[in-house]
């Protein structure tokens, strides 16, 4: 399987660094091809410009979101790893996919109907946040991100969510709670490990 971790965090001492290590390593002891495109470290300009809009509507676009778009068209599974700032996305994860996600690549309108381009691909995603799952749920919030990023932007184009990882009190969290996320993120890709022989 041909993988693509999208990731932004600027800080390589955080809790999402961590977690894209544990990816990546779950994902190269399987011997999967895995590309990662650190936003931050490629220094990806997240800024949607007039010339951006102009020439998505006649099917251009710009060489850097040409790059990426010919990571994402390569790739069976994207692995998104970024944390949950203001309850959205970091600016430069929302800018990719202001650019990234154009239409004509990642969706269309067939007369007048919405339509994902980007069926055939999966993905898992993995978000940090401060507050509790337990205050989220108790506004709504938890609801709300799933409507605006699982609903509004991955299902919109079509990606299939196989899983979507929101770990908790992560600016105070102890290390057991780390070691049980390490845990989830690498038996979501245990199977991968594992040989059958018949």
């Amino acid at each position: 399987m041909k993988n693509l971790i999208i990731y932004a965090h600027p800080d390589p001492a955080s809790l999402n660094y961590f977690f894209k290590e544990t990816v990546l390593q779950s994902l190269e002891k399987s011997k999967q091809e895995v590309v990662v495109r650190d936003l931050n470290e490629i220094n990806f300009n997240p800024v949607l410009s007039l010339k951006d809009m102009q020439g998505q509507r006649m099917g251009k676009v710009a060489e850097d979101v040409k790059t990426e778009q010919e990571f994402i068209t390569w790739a069976d599974r994207i692995i998104f790893i970024y944390p949950i700032w203001w309850t959205g996305m970091p600016s430069i994860m929302k800018g990719y996919i202001d650019r990234v996600f154009s239409y004509g690549f990642a969706y269309r309108y067939d007369q007048g109907i919405q339509k994902g381009l980007l069926t055939d691909k999966s993905t898992i995603i993995i978000n940090s946040h401060g507050k509790s799952n337990a205050e989220y749920e108790a506004i709504g919030m938890d609801k709300a991100l799933a409507l605006t990023s699982d609903v509004g932007v991955f299902n919109y184009c079509g990606l299939k969510i196989k899983q979507h990882f929101y770990f908790d009190k992560a600016d105070r969290a102890a290390a057991e709670s780390i070691s049980e996320w390490e845990n989830q993120i690498r038996n979501e890709f245990r199977f991968e490990d594992e040989v059958v022989f018949e």
